[in-house]
């Protein structure tokens, strides 16, 4: 009798250690994919073209000979979204003056950005982005963070090459991350 209780409870590890190994398997792959796709700092910029809150299209290729800021949001009109926007709104004659052009992207409809700018007095275009461009720049959150966008900000000089990548962004002071990266590797 032991004996064959013994035989049953192998039997029980065998799926186990079979699920175990899928899972492990799969873990791995999705590390590597997501290695592989990482942008980092002097690859090219990936193309897009995603219209803003007011309809118009924006396409990353014919902002060349343009310093660009692409910075990357969960959601519009929640809390700490609403502090990034409001920081970068009130330090935005420092990207002018830097001759910079800075582009917000996140979910949402063309309606939802329009009442998000508006509401906060945004000078700058929010552009509704799509699951391409998020899958392109590693931005997509993935099933915890309910495919929301992470929150990054690629810095992208003139020629089209990421020149910074701010992954630790604070939302009280990203402009000041954004001017001191751009100062830093010019």
């Amino acid at each position: 009798m032991f004996y064959q209780i013994k035989i049953k409870n192998k039997d029980l590890m065998k799926p186990f250690f079979l699920i175990a190994a899928i899972i492990i398997t799969v873990i791995s792959c999705i590390t590597l994919c997501k290695q592989k796709n990482e942008l980092k700092v002097g690859d090219r910029a990936p193309d897009f073209t995603l219209p803003d809150q007011n309809g118009t299209m924006h396409t990353l290729s014919q902002l060349r000979g343009k310093n660009v800021v692409l910075y990357f949001y969960p959601m519009d009109d929640t809390q700490g979204c609403s502090k990034q926007a409001c920081n970068l709104r009130d330090h935005y004659a420092n990207f002018t003056d830097a001759d910079i052009v800075l582009l917000g992207l996140s979910k949402g409809s063309t309606d939802s950005k329009l009442s998000f700018a508006t509401k906060l007095s945004l000078p700058y275009p929010l552009l509704s982005v799509t699951n391409k461009t998020l899958v392109d720049y590693n931005t997509n959150g993935g099933f915890f963070r309910a495919y929301l966008p992470k929150r990054y900000t690629f810095l992208i000089n003139k020629e089209g090459i990421i020149i910074a990548i701010i992954k630790d962004v604070s939302i009280n002071q990203h402009s000041r991350q954004i001017i001191n990266e751009f100062n830093r590797v010019q």
